[in-house]
C-alpha cells in the first residue's frame, strides 16, 4: 500500500492512497485514543529509541522533540550527536529509529502489504538533509518512490480541491507553507494536473516552535520572572504549556492562559499578536520577490495563496496575509495533513499529477588553481535547472587536468552574487580529492594531503559528471582519461 508521509518538526502526518481517497492515517495514543498524526518526537527506554507517541507516554528527561530542525545545519551528518538527558545518540540513529516506528504503524493499518511511501522534504533541504530522510525510511523497511518538495505536494492537494479557482487569466498558485520549524514558499505554474515550480524560497529556521518561546517570554515578563534561570526539562514545560494554549486560539480569543508551576499567568492576546508580528513580517519579507515590485496580486496571474502547514493555523497570519494581499487568500481545511495528502496523491500512480521541479539551491565547486596560489568557483547546477517527474539532473564537463593533484571542494548554495564570485549561504556536498599523477594513486588520504600542487600535464582529459536524482540528492563522479575514478555523495557518513 502507499503513503504520503510529511515528516514534520512538532507532528508527523500521513495520508493512504486508497482507490482515488486519500484518507488521513489514525494513530493510537498510550490510552488507545485515535490522533491524525504521530508526535515527532523520541526518547530512550533503557537503551532503546523509541518515538511516537510511546515515546511520549514515557515523560522521561531523555525526550526530545524538534529534533528534525537538527537536520537544517550545514553541518550535519549521520554521526551527528544529539544529547537525550545524560545520553547522546546519533542523528542517524535517532532518525532511523522514528522511520522504524512511524513504518511499524503503517503495518498495523495495512498488514498484509508492502510499504511504499512518498516523502516529503522542505523545499530548501540540502542533500545531506534528503539523502538522511531517504536514509532512515530505507532501513525501516519501507519502499520509497519518491521524495517531494513540501510546498510542491501542498499544492497538489490545492488544485485537487480547488480547481475552480483556476482560468485562462489565473494559472499559478503561491503555497505558503509555515510548519513547526521551517517555512518554505513556493510559486507554482498549474495546467490541469501538470505542476510547474517557478520559484521556491524558504527560512529554515523559522515555525511555531518561534511563537511558542515567543509566547513563553511574553508570560514570564508578565509574571516578573523574565531573569529566572529554567532547567531543559522546565522550560520544555512551559513550551508544551504555551503551544498547547496557542493551538486552542480563535480568531475571537481575547486571552492565552499558561501554567506556570503553581500560577496561572495570563497573556492579553493582543500583546503576543504584536510579539508574534515581526516573525510573520519575515516570512512576508521571503515572499516578496514572487510576487513583484507591486507588492499586491492584483493584475497578477496569481490565483491565490495557500496556506498550510500547523502554524499557518494561528489566526494572525491569515489576518495579516488578508491585510496585506486581499480576498485571495486560502487557507487550507487541513493545515495540517495538506502536504500528507498532496504526498499520497503523488504517490498514486493512477492520478494522473505530473511535477517538474526547479531546484531552490544551486552546486557549484571551490578549485585551487595555479598551483593552490588561488581559488575560483564555478557553477555546476544552477537554481535555475529544472527537473522533469522522475528523472534526474545531470550535467557534464571536459577539461585537462592541469595539477599533479585536483582539491575540489562541492558545495550547495542558495544565491550567487551578479558581479562578482561568491556563492553566500553554502553547505559543504563533498570534498573530493583526486591524483591525477597515476604514481600517487597508491598513497593513503593522509599521505596524498602532504603532496605538494604542481603544474603540469598529469592526467590528460578529465569528465566531471554532477547528478541530481529525483530525490534532489547530488552526487560527483570524476573520471579520468586512464580509467581512474573518484565518487562522492552528500556528507552523511
Amino acid at each position: 500500500m502507499r503513503f504520503g508521509i510529511d515528516f514534520g518538526t512538532t507532528r508527523t502526518v500521513v495520508a493512504a492512497v486508497d482507490r482515488g481517497n486519500y484518507p488521513v492515517v489514525n494513530f493510537p495514543d498510550k490510552f488507545g485514543d485515535p490522533h491524525e498524526f504521530i508526535p515527532s518526537v523520541v526518547a530512550l527506554n533503557g537503551d532503546e529509541i523509541v518515538a511516537g507517541w510511546e515515546a511520549l507516554a514515557l515523560e522521561s528527561p531523555t525526550l526530545v522533540r524538534s529534533f528534525k530542525r537538527l537536520l537544517t545545519s550545514s553541518k550535519v551528518t549521520a554521526g551527528t550527536p544529539l544529547r537525550m538527558g545524560e545520553a547522546t545518540r546519533t542523528i542517524g540513529q535517532v532518525m532511523e529509529a522514528f522511520a522504524t516506528a512511524v513504518v511499524k504503524e503503517l503495518r498495523e493499518f495495512a498488514p498484509d502489504d508492502e510499504i511504499e511511501v512518498v516523502l516529503g522534504v522542505p523545499a530548501n533541504a540540502r542533500s545531506a538533509q534528503r539523502l538522511l530522510t531517504l536514509d532512515a525510511f530505507n532501513r525501516a523497511g519501507a519502499t520509497v518512490v519518491g521524495m517531494v518538495n513540501e510546498p510542491s505536494a501542498a499544492a497538489f492537494e490545492y488544485s485537487h480541491r480547488y480547481s475552480q479557482t483556476f482560468n485562462s487569466q489565473r494559472s499559478r498558485v503561491i503555497v505558503y507553507d509555515l510548519g513547526g520549524g521551517t517555512f518554505d514558499v513556493t510559486l507554482m505554474h498549474i495546467d490541469g494536473r501538470r505542476h510547474e515550480v517557478e520559484t521556491s524560497f524558504g527560512i529554515s529556521r523559522l515555525g511555531g516552535d518561534d511563537f511558542d518561546e515567543v509566547l513563553v517570554k511574553l508570560a514570564l515578563e508578565s509574571s516578573g520572572r523574565a531573569d529566572d534561570a529554567f532547567g531543559k526539562r522546565a522550560w520544555q514545560k512551559l513550551i508544551d504549556e504555551a503551544r498547547t494554549a496557542k493551538e486552542q486560539l480563535k480568531p475571537q480569543s481575547r486571552r492565552l492562559i499558561l501554567e506556570l508551576g503553581e500560577d496561572d499567568v495570563i497573556v492579553p492576546v493582543p500583546d503576543f499578536y504584536e510579539a508574534a508580528t515581526p516573525l510573520v513580517e519575515q516570512t512576508l519579507e521571503a515572499m516578496a520577490p514572487l510576487i513583484g515590485s507591486s507588492g499586491t496580486l492584483t493584475d497578477t496571474d496569481i490565483a491565490g495563496i495557500y496556506l498550510v502547514g500547523g502554524a499557518s493555523a494561528l489566526p494572525l497570519v491569515p489576518r495579516l496575509l488578508r491585510e496585506k494581499f486581499g480576498r485571495r487568500i486560502h487557507r487550507s481545511p487541513l493545515p495540517t495533513a495538506s502536504t500528507a495528502v498532496g504526498l499520497a496523491i503523488a504517490a498514486d500512480s493512477e492520478s494522473g499529477y505530473l511535477l517538474s521541479d526547479r531546484l531552490s539551491r544551486g552546486i557549484g565547486v571551490f578549485r585551487e588553481m595555479d598551483a593552490g596560489a588561488q581559488v575560483s568557483f564555478d557553477e555546476l547546477v544552477g537554481p535555475e535547472a529544472k527537473a522533469e517527474n522522475g528523472s534526474p539532473i545531470t550535467i557534464s564537463r571536459r577539461y585537462r587536468a592541469a595539477h599533479n593533484v585536483g582539491w575540489f571542494r562541492y558545495v550547495e548554495y542558495s544565491a550567487q552574487a551578479s558581479h562578482e564570485v561568491d556563492p553566500g549561504d553554502l553547505t559543504l556536498l563533498a570534498e573530493v580529492v583526486v591524483p591525477f599523477d597515476p604514481s600517487l594513486r597508491d598513497l593513503s588520504p593522509e599521505e596524498l594531503a602532504k603532496v605538494p600542487v604542481e603544474r603540469g600535464d598529469f592526467g590528460g582529459e578529465v569528465e566531471e559528471t554532477v547528478t541530481v536524482d529525483p530525490h534532489g540528492i547530488a552526487a560527483i563522479h570524476i573520471r579520468c582519461e586512464d580509467g581512474f575514478e573518484v565518487e562522492a555523495k552528500a556528507r552523511v557518513l
